[in-house]
């Protein structure tokens, strides 16, 4: 079916096939045509173009855009949505001025997700989770990353991986999943660190790779957590059974895991709260998207990343919304490219290439995601007239979308 999307103010967000990623100053820029028109054909962009060039092209069905922007819809390349229950204790711990390390080393934090996971049935986490990612698509997110990591045991990894699975199969979107048993140790290895890995190595992700429930093998590289030698290992063995590796790295303090996830090709090193000029000569010429997290920095008063300078590098740099129960309970991507303006002083421009085409490049949909680009899903925002792309960040809790990629896809016809 041929739907033509007319009436377009400014279309947004326009690449040439086979453009993965922006980088450095590339970053800065996003084409744009003004009273413009664009051909969907099952689902797939197949061309678009200003009004004034030629007569609008046949159709089965017409979408008048009323004079928004279309755009392409927010890639979250880095989220926790698939949890029990919540933290809203730990709130006030952390009003009271406790940090995340020191809630964690009370016994907190992700041992406290993974007690209420524990307890929960997969029906039941299916049902609070899939409530999430209906509220992160109706924000404008087309695409979304899920992890695992509340599990801390096989079954319960399990578990979360397969609700993961579930929700791939109910919501039009883009899923992938990632497995993160490398979260926390669990409670049951509590003093036997080296023998919770020796559980991930031999157990976790070997039942993992034997249901095809990820893509990705990810471990919270960082003080406190894991050590760079335990997160090459785990890395190694999850390359060994088809899992790409992303990793948490750097939000506690400096701890290699940028170092060892380029060592490894890593899609993705995330969070980078607490990085050094060193982090970024290695990622110089690396395929490794530098990932982060400023809904995190925001929640827990953290330090946010040094976006600028990569970008001054010339490095490519994604944002995601770490949604998760205790240090970035939103999911709303809107936010995060505002907070990537008015906290990390990133441009607009920029801001919307890392929460688009870059943040696509992490979770390694780039090929049919992430900009209006011939050939790709038509996953888009449609949304109300606003004066510039300015005005999305600036007011970033005004409504926005008139139609997002959760309507727009259905009506495309994914289901």
């Amino acid at each position: 079916m041929r739907t033509l999307i007319h009436n377009i103010g400014t279309l947004a967000g326009i690449l040439p096939q086979g453009k993965r990623k922006l980088s450095g100053e590339e970053m800065g820029k996003v084409e744009c045509i003004d009273n413009a028109w664009l051909l969907v054909d099952d689902g797939i962009i197949v061309d678009f173009g200003p009004v004034s060039d030629s007569p609008l092209p046949q159709a089965d069905k017409m979408i008048d855009a009323k004079g928004g922007y279309v755009m392409p819809s927010f890639c979250d390349s880095h989220s926790h949505v698939v949890y029990a229950g919540c933290r809203d204790g730990e709130f006030r711990d952390k009003i009271a001025g406790l940090s995340y390390e020191e809630i964690a080393a009370r016994g907190g934090g992700i041992l406290n997700s993974a007690d209420l996971l524990h307890s929960t049935s997969e029906d039941e986490l299916f049902r609070q989770s899939i409530q999430r990612v209906q509220e992160v698509m109706a924000k404008g997110t087309g695409a979304l990353e899920i992890k695992s990591g509340y599990g801390l045991t096989t079954e319960d990894e399990l578990k979360m991986l397969r609700v993961i699975k579930r929700i791939r199969q109910a919501v039009p979107i883009e899923i992938k999943a990632t497995f993160l048993g490398a979260h926390a140790v669990g409670r049951a290895f509590r003093g036997n660190q080296q023998g919770y890995v020796d559980l991930v190595c031999n157990e976790m992700i070997p039942a993992v790779a034997a249901e095809n429930l990820a893509e990705f093998v990810d471990v919270f590289c960082d003080e406190g957590f894991f050590t760079v030698e335990q997160t090459a290992r785990i890395l190694e063995v999850g390359a060994a059974h088809g899992l790409k590796p992303k990793i948490h790295a750097n939000e506690l303090a400096v701890s290699g895991g940028v170092q060892v996830g380029v060592k490894f090709g890593a899609l993705s090193v995330d969070h980078l709260e607490r990085t050094t000029d060193e982090e970024i000569e290695v990622l110089k010429g690396s395929q490794t998207m530098p990932t982060m997290l400023p809904g995190a920095s925001f929640f827990l008063g953290m330090p946010y990343g040094r976006a600028k300078d990569y970008i001054r590098a010339g490095l490519p740099v994604a944002l995601a919304s770490d949604y998760n129960p205790g240090s970035s309970p939103s999911g709303d991507m809107r936010f995060v490219m505002a907070l990537g303006c008015i906290r990390m002083r990133l441009t607009p421009e920029e801001a919307f290439n890392a929460c688009t085409i870059n943040s696509a490049y992490a979770m390694g949909v780039e090929s049919m995601l992430g900009s209006i680009t011939r050939g790709k899903k038509a996953s888009l925002i449609i949304t109300k007239p606003l004066p510039s792309l300015s005005f999305i960040p600036y007011a970033h809790q005004s409504p926005f979308i008139a139609l997002g990629p959760d309507c727009l896809l259905k009506q495309l016809g994914y289901h």
